[in-house]
């Protein structure tokens, strides 16, 4: 059986206890810190007047090259590290400096409202059907 695919998760949905380890990802920030040595980073984003940050394992896409400041989208899998908080392993690690984040958090927040009146409409029409 495939793993699920990986869905957008902003950085503050991280730390909301909704995700489970192993549960495959995406999310993006600017990185503020990248430490070579550890194969760490770290990505922040701003939301609500707060400040989020997400640390990355970068183990899995080294060497690539860090450019402290730009934005970054990951794809990974999450992991709860004890007295850590949630980590992301990252399988992919992307530039995307000059994309437009707020165009990129209201196509997710698009996509997930579209994929709840699909499920809705999916979850009506299997109710009416084993009425019948």
């Amino acid at each position: 059986m495939l793993p699920s695919a990986a869905v957008y998760r902003f950085p503050w949905e991280l730390t909301s206890g909704a995700l489970h380890d192993g549960d495959s990802l995406r999310t993006f920030g600017k990185l503020v810190r990248y430490d070579p040595e550890e194969s760490r980073a770290t990505l922040s984003v701003h939301h609500s007047s707060k400040e989020h940050c997400v640390t990355v394992q970068t183990v899995f896409v080294e060497p690539f090259q860090a450019i402290i400041g730009a934005q970054y989208v990951v794809l990974g899998e999450l992991e709860d590290v004890d007295g850590a908080g949630p980590v992301v392993r990252a399988r992919v690690l992307n530039c995307v400096d000059g994309a437009n984040l707020a165009l990129l958090q209201r196509a997710i927040c698009d996509h997930r409202r579209f994929l709840d009146e699909r499920k809705t409409t999916r979850e009506h029409t299997e109710s009416a059907d084993n009425r019948n």
